[in-house]
């Protein structure tokens, strides 16, 4: 699973970025970067959830919230790319 800085030390099943090293040799850095690279997806993902207002206020079994997102994105992405 990767997870940012704040799972150090959280476990092997945890992968979290380099730190704290004054000149990174390049394999640290393209680490780094490709950790980076495969977070960013999830985490624009989790960003426009927080946004959602429907969310914020929803009342129901977490299997209906799931269902409610996946209908939400179709909506967007269609109407996005439409």
């Amino acid at each position: 699973m990767l997870a940012d800085r704040a799972y150090r030390g959280a476990g092997a099943t945890f992968r979290t970025p380099y730190y704290r090293h004054r000149e990174q040799t390049a394999h640290y850095q393209h680490f780094n970067r490709d950790h980076a690279r495969l977070r960013a997806p999830g985490e624009r993902a989790f960003a426009q959830l927080k946004s959602w207002r429907l969310l914020r206020r929803a009342r129901c079994s977490t299997r209906r919230i799931g269902t409610i997102v996946q209908a939400v994105h179709t909506l967007l992405t269609c109407s996005s790319s439409g």
